[in-house]
């Protein structure tokens, strides 16, 4: 390398927050199912630990060679839903504390795939996984989990977008924070390494290494080095960083696939957030030119930063995949905290910029009395969004309890805090009883 970029990448690092916010390694679990429980548990705690001892060790020595910080090393593994259909067991609560166990065995931080996909329909191990959801999140630490409940090819299950609105609730009085390890998902990828969506798609390989990559920091400071040029030169600059970036994201990815004797799977460039300061995408977005992010103009900001970001880096890294541009969580974004706090950011315009970025409403603490109902309908809106426009959105709301708009509750860590937003009051249970399937669009027929 130049010396030029060695130092440009130094200064990304120690500056402008630039990390590597996690190396996933993907692991099917299809070779452990077994109708005993037992039998299928300690498969899987032996995969598991076996497959990923050396991954912390592996992101350290990286960590520590290159000077790159690797904040997460985490796992993602096949859908419990698809593996602990075999058994008959009336819950699965037993398969997330194994997975629970092995993720502190291996000492990592966070692992996927407690997880269903019921966008066409409840097969039984889905309908078993998902009444043990509560429970299975309340009784674990390291466990997130998943459901994906609808897709531009076959519609929306509303009967599932009715019932996770009651489980949110539910999992919310079991435990506040265990609605932060959950989302619910349309158009669910299959090679994502972020929480808490993550887990192991069927088509992948049976052990892959995804690498996620951050960087709002840095596209912030990239910014501010062509104040008042034209909505071009922004998108360019944007590109060019997001290129750079990426880059760095291979290099870690490759080397350790290398070292850990496995195939280098996607590069997955995300603007995530976390709440230290000069590492928040509500702050790209101003330094664009808005005064607050979520005032008018702020959608479109955010369609071209996501749409430069993928650009550059599908220039970088010839395999670019899981989620891909730019989040908005609300908790774990300063400048979005900032701006719901002062008002100029509601959940309404949060759901339009959902039609732009990576995911969806994602981090937002609602108050503890809204009614399932109501969740659920939230659920049904990015669902559609997501089914009509053939992409991935996601909801990840915190009912919590006790609590009410104009207070404020404390996450910790990554997951930061947040204000309560205010959720409309007009309610939509009738609209969600109705149950069924809202029917694919026209345009998802291709063939």
């Amino acid at each position: 390398m130049e010396t030029e970029n060695i130092l440009e990448t130094i200064k990304m690092i120690s500056d402008e927050n630039l990390d590597v916010r996690t190396i996933t390694m993907s692991i099917s679990l299809l070779d452990c199912i077994d109708s005993d429980s037992d039998i299928a548990c300690r498969k899987i705690y032996e995969k598991i630990t076996t497959t990923a001892r050396d991954l912390v060790k592996v992101g350290q020595q990286i960590e520590n060679e290159y000077g790159i910080p690797i904040i997460n090393k985490r796992v993602t593994v096949t859908p419990i839903a698809i593996v602990a259909a075999a058994s008959h067991d009336h819950d699965y609560v037993k398969y997330a504390k194994t997975l629970d166990r092995a993720a502190h065995e291996i000492g990592i931080d966070f692992i996927g795939g407690y997880s269903a996909l019921v966008q066409k329909g409840f097969q039984k191990g889905d309908r078993t996984l998902l009444s043990s959801l509560p429970e299975a999140l309340a009784e674990t630490e390291l466990v997130c989990a998943s459901v994906n409940v609808g897709s531009t090819r076959s519609g929306i299950n509303m009967d599932a977008v009715a019932q996770m609105g009651e489980i949110i609730v539910e999992t919310s009085q079991k435990d506040v924070m265990g609605n932060a390890k959950m989302v619910v998902f349309c158009n669910a990828v299959e090679d994502n390494p972020f929480m808490a969506g993550g887990f192991q798609g069927v088509s992948e390989p049976d052990v892959v290494i995804n690498v996620g990559v951050s960087g709002p920091g840095v596209v912030k400071a990239a910014l501010e080095q062509v104040k008042g040029q034209s909505m071009d030169v922004v998108a360019e600059t944007i590109k060019k960083t997001a290129f750079k970036v990426t880059r760095m994201g291979q290099l870690v990815g490759t080397l350790a696939a290398e070292r850990l004797g496995f195939p280098f799977g996607i590069v997955d460039l995300s603007l995530a957030p976390t709440p230290a300061v000069g590492d928040s995408v509500a702050q790209i977005l101003e330094e664009i030119g808005l005064e607050s992010v979520g005032t008018h103009g702020t959608t479109a900001a955010l369609a071209m930063l996501n749409d430069a970001v993928k650009k550059g880096g599908i220039m970088a890294c010839s395999h670019v995949g899981g989620l891909s541009g730019a989040f908005i969580p609300v908790s774990e974004d300063a400048g979005m905290i900032k701006a719901a706090a002062a008002g100029s950011l509601n959940i309404e315009k949060l759901e339009a910029m959902t039609a732009v970025c990576s995911v969806g409403l994602d981090m937002i603490a609602i108050p503890g009395d809204t009614p399932a109902s109501t969740i659920s309908a939230m659920i049904a809106d990015e669902a559609a969004i997501g089914m009509i426009n053939n992409k991935t959105t996601a909801v990840r709301v915190i009912p919590v309890p006790g609590k009410g708009v104009g207070d404020t509750v404390e996450f910790g860590g990554l997951l930061g805090h947040a204000p309560i937003m205010a959720v409309n009051q007009a309610g939509a249970a009738e609209m969600i009883q109705r149950g069924g399937t809202i029917p694919a669009p026209i345009h998802s027929f291709k063939n």
